[in-house]
């Protein structure tokens, strides 16, 4: 009998928190809605000391948190989310730490392949950003197995950066342009139709385009909102090249304590500076 109360009771609970998001949604949808916010997932271990729990505890509630976002991000309309999951620099923690992470990370890659998961029921496309080569191949597989599940949900884009700084996505961007653009010549000159590099005139350069094109975010928009938990307002090396014209808001607030009223405030904090975001992203085309 109290298990049956208690399941009638959270589902009343679900029930009023869908029709509250629904309301204050419809406010928002007056403004415009944001195409793509990323997320730097900070505080997981620092929650977990507050609240004296073991680290792997903090990130497991961090992952719960991360659900949460993404059903209001695609409730809202939101049709890309990026989150910064695991740093290139993150290798350098214990390696205790570190393998903990990892096997975490494979557990939640391989439960988003269930048919319940949020990816399924928001028809979600997977993408996983980042220098793929750095992980051990079982979590490498998993990454690949859930790229490929989701390959043709087009609803809505979750970019998961693992192994991931933008400095090395910037790196690799030049270093794949490059190898394209000197391919280009040689297959030119060969032919004889190239004259030299001289004859190949301004496209033996390379521009930003190239650059943008191989990216590991090119399957994603410039971001519109980008949220720091914790109160720091630090980037950390995280989509530096696509930043330069998004709104950064940092909430005091803890990963695990992020909710749907500080979602909110950044998207209200967003429609407030459109015009003004808008007219800088204008002067740079």
């Amino acid at each position: 009998m109290e298990e049956s109360s208690s399941v009638s009771s959270n589902s009343i609970v679900g029930c009023m928190g869908s029709v509250l998001r629904k309301c204050l949604f419809s406010i928002l949808y007056v403004g415009p809605i944001p195409h793509h916010i990323a997320f730097i997932m900070d505080g997981n271990r620092r929650y977990a000391n507050k609240h004296n729990l073991s680290e792997g505890t903090g990130h497991r509630l961090g992952f719960a948190a991360l659900i949460s976002v993404l059903k209001y991000c695609y409730e809202l309309g939101v049709k890309y989310v990026t989150v910064y999951a695991f740093s290139i620099e993150n290798f350098k923690r214990r390696p205790e730490e570190v393998q903990s992470l990892m096997e975490l990370m494979q557990e939640k890659m391989d439960s988003l392949l269930k048919e319940e998961s949020i990816v399924n029921q928001f028809g979600v496309r997977v993408h996983f950003a980042g220098d793929l080569t750095l992980l051990s191949e079982s979590v490498r597989l998993s990454a690949e197995r859930v790229m490929a599940a989701t390959a043709s949900n087009s609803k809505a884009v979750l970019s998961i950066c693992v192994a991931y700084t933008s400095s090395n996505e910037i790196v690799h961007a030049a270093q794949q342009s490059c190898e394209v653009k000197w391919d280009e010549l040689r297959i030119l000159n060969s032919s004889g139709a190239g004259y030299g590099l001289n004859g190949y005139g301004a496209n033996r350069f390379i521009g930003s385009v190239d650059i943008e094109k191989h990216m590991y975010m090119s399957v994603a928009p410039d971001p519109d909102i980008l949220i720091r938990t914790s109160g720091e307002t630090r980037l950390s090396n995280f989509l530096l090249w696509q930043s330069a014209l998004c709104l950064l808001y940092c909430p005091s607030a803890l990963w695990p304590e992020i909710g749907l009223w500080h979602l909110v405030w950044a998207v209200l904090n967003y429609q407030r500076q459109y015009r003004y975001l808008e007219k800088k992203k204008k002067k740079q085309l």
